[in-house]
């Protein structure tokens, strides 16, 4: 699973890569924010199946997840985490890269989407006999009724 910390400000992103991540700006952190206002050691972040949990370790100005301050937090895809000041979107998901915030997008008519499924389609291989179309409603095989079903009834 990939995990990353996606800066709002449009700063490349932190990969999240070990089970547990020691967040602030004193030297043995594994993630420094080299700002004043980020506590030596700030908070934790910790991957666990599926989802990334994040604890305030008592910083000064604080942990929020989607603007709450919080002590201790699951994190979840596309939500907000402030780490004193600095703000991340949370990425969590396959390790194909995230579509960045800036990454400008394609847009299509209707005419040109229909054009690009046609050209993915397989091309129709000929047959040399025609085949007979299979009927849109098949017959249900089984009876309505079963045997013991009507001698029951009947009592």
């Amino acid at each position: 699973m990939r995990a990353e910390l996606i800066p709002v400000d449009g700063t490349v992103p932190i990969a999240i890569e070990r089970d547990v991540t020691l967040v602030g700006r004193q030297e043995g952190c594994d993630l420094r924010i080299q700002h004043k206002s980020v506590s030596k050691i700030h908070c934790i972040i910790a991957r666990t199946d599926g989802l990334l949990m994040v604890r305030d370790l008592g910083s000064t100005n604080g942990t929020r997840v989607n603007g709450q301050r919080i002590r201790r937090a699951a994190l979840l895809p596309n939500d907000n985490l402030a780490i004193a000041g600095f703000t991340y979107r949370i990425h969590l998901g396959p390790d194909d890269q995230p579509v960045l915030p800036n990454e400008p997008t394609q847009q299509l008519n209707a005419d040109e989407l229909s054009n690009l499924l046609q050209q993915s389609k397989p091309a129709p291989q000929e047959v040399e006999h025609e085949a007979e179309p299979e009927p849109a409603v098949q017959a249900n095989r089984l009876p309505d009724v079963y045997p013991a079903e009507s001698a029951h009834q009947s009592d």
